[in-house]
């Protein structure tokens, strides 16, 4: 298997560089209109469910968004695939937390990043046998290096490549050819692709080209899912590089995009919602209890106690306030009551 840089390619073709000059404008745009909005956190947690949601689809992990946000606030709700989800997301912060304080992305974290995702601490494939098969056929479509130490080997040279700032590849090809060499080495077991999905997003900030977590190609993968394995293998086998990057391009310019309408639908429901409660509950209103309704889409009572610094019963008070302003939904599940935001859930749904 070839060690990177793959300095024999030319990356200055024609159609290489037309998408990369769309993909560049798009990415950069998005930076500008995410920095605009005050409270990133709100767009950043939409952003990572969507994104969970549709990298773990990519694996056959299907699952609701409704099922993910009662994971992810009620006590002992078990869907095991969208415990997997969230899982997924856990990682996504924590990779992003590392990387913005340690400025670069090493083996060791990845390998942090898949036991978050795949909880098992079986680490870098040791026991030969590894293959990727078509589900469909039976037939195998690659087998991966086999020898630890030659997978350890292959993911060092990935991690100088990663880190190193001199290399004069553009960094959104380098993206390209990253992804393509971690899915090709597939150092683990399992969680591979969600893992190299990971990847992606965080070497876009560790190169600045994006402050947070937010763009993510999952959802552009799962709508061309054949053609993104077709390419892969016939880089593998073919050499066939060209097309690959001009494919992972053509996902940056197009998910940009996709992004920025989020962020300015957000924005849009976040206005409109902020002026309905102005106008129906102006006693209650506070910018600090808008923004708690936005960071996720499910609250509790716990939640506003703590982002709003109240008593548990002027929380309570609030939700119910809300609730019957028609601002929220309340829902009993066991013992416990949750609140939904359901404007910015039918928003995260078409995205």
């Amino acid at each position: 298997m070839k060690t990177l840089p793959f300095n024999d390619y030319n990356y200055k073709t024609t159609k290489i560089l037309e998408a990369l000059n769309s993909a560049s404008r798009s990415l950069a745009e998005l930076k500008g209109v995410a920095s605009s909005i005050p409270n990133q956190h709100i767009l950043i947690n939409a952003i990572t469910i969507s994104e969970a949601k549709d990298s773990s689809e990519i694996e056959n992990i299907v699952t609701t968004h409704d099922s993910i946000y009662k994971v992810l606030t009620r006590n002992g709700f078990k869907d095991e695939a969208a415990k997997e989800v969230v899982n997924y997301r856990q990682a996504i912060w924590r990779g992003y937390e590392i990387v913005k304080k340690k400025g670069f992305i090493s083996t060791n974290i990845l390998v942090e990043l898949q036991s978050m995702i795949e909880p098992n601490k079986s680490g870098i494939r040791k026991i030969p046998g590894t293959s990727l098969i078509n589900s469909a056929t039976g037939k195998v479509i690659y087998t991966p290096p086999q020898d630890e130490k030659e997978i350890r080997d292959l993911l060092k040279n990935l991690e100088d490549y990663i880190n190193n700032e001199k290399n004069e590849t553009d960094p959104l090809i380098k993206m390209a050819l990253i992804h393509y060499q971690f899915e090709t080495i597939h150092p683990f077991y399992d969680g591979n692709g969600r893992t190299g999905r990971i990847l992606n997003i965080l070497y876009l900030i560790l190169v600045k080209l994006l402050d947070s977590p937010i763009l993510y190609l999952s959802n552009y993968i799962n709508k061309n899912k054949n053609k993104y394995y077709k390419l892969l293998n016939s880089f593998r086998e073919e050499n066939n590089y060209e097309e690959y990057i001009v494919y992972i391009l053509k996902g940056i310019e197009i998910t940009s995009k996709s992004t920025i309408e989020l962020i300015k639908q957000i924005q849009n429901e976040m206005e409109k919602y902020k002026l309905e409660f102005k106008n129906k509950l102006p006693k209650i209103y506070s910018d600090n209890l808008l923004d708690a309704l936005f960071y996720e889409v499910y609250t509790r009572i716990s939640y506003i106690e703590e982002k709003c610094d109240v008593t548990r019963q002027t929380a309570a008070t609030y939700l119910n306030k809300l609730t019957e302003a028609k601002l929220l939904e309340k829902e009993k599940i066991g013992r416990e009551t949750i609140y939904k935001n359901t404007r910015l859930i039918e928003l995260l749904s078409k995205f």
